[in-house]
């Protein structure tokens, strides 16, 4: 079973920049798994920034928007993941449901974190993954932001349940709410 590591925070808290210093420290192959689509120039910069931080030559970028179980089951043994992040993951499968005209509510978030969580029992190395907590705020206006943080929520807690490690990041600092380094 791989080493789980789930770190969750606001936008901007500085849980990505923690990850990433997390799995440097780790040896093996490394590997980040982007989720991110380019939908217009600002995303686009920010992916760019993202990769610069990446460019000593110790990453390989995999750019995967909905298809996690087939990241996971292609990796090298003993070496590291990154997903970054989760919540785009569930954004890019309530998309892709949305555009093929089909139903996905919690049962089928569910079964989609379910079985990534089930492919990592196969894996030997190290996964850190990255999600917004989207929780905190206040209730949605509608009802596609009401399901998009529930699909979340249910995403981060099945993930966070099968993790060794949780860690809450607000302003740069951890707050280690399972396991501890």
């Amino acid at each position: 079973m791989a080493y789980l590591v789930f770190i969750t925070g606001g936008a901007r808290s500085g849980k990505s920049d923690y990850a990433l210093s997390r799995a440097e420290k780790l040896t093996g192959p490394h590997t980040f798994v982007a989720t991110c689509p380019v939908v217009d120039q600002e995303m686009a910069d920010r992916i760019t920034r993202h990769k610069l931080a990446r460019q000593d030559g110790m990453w390989i970028t995999v750019e995967e928007e909905t298809d996690l179980v087939a990241v996971i089951r292609q990796l090298s043994p003993d070496s590291v993941c990154l997903v970054d992040c989760l919540t785009l993951w569930v954004n890019n499968l309530m998309y892709v449901a949305e555009r093929t005209n089909r139903h996905f509510g919690e049962d089928e978030m569910q079964v989609q974190a379910c079985e990534f969580v089930e492919a990592l029992g196969s894996f030997q190395g190290t996964v850190i993954c990255v999600s917004n907590e989207v929780g905190l705020g206040v209730v949605p206006d509608n009802a596609a932001a009401r399901k998009y943080r529930d699909l979340v929520g249910r995403s981060n807690r099945i993930v966070a349940a099968s993790a060794q490690e949780a860690v809450f990041v607000s302003c740069g600092l951890p707050l280690f709410l399972k396991g501890q380094v």
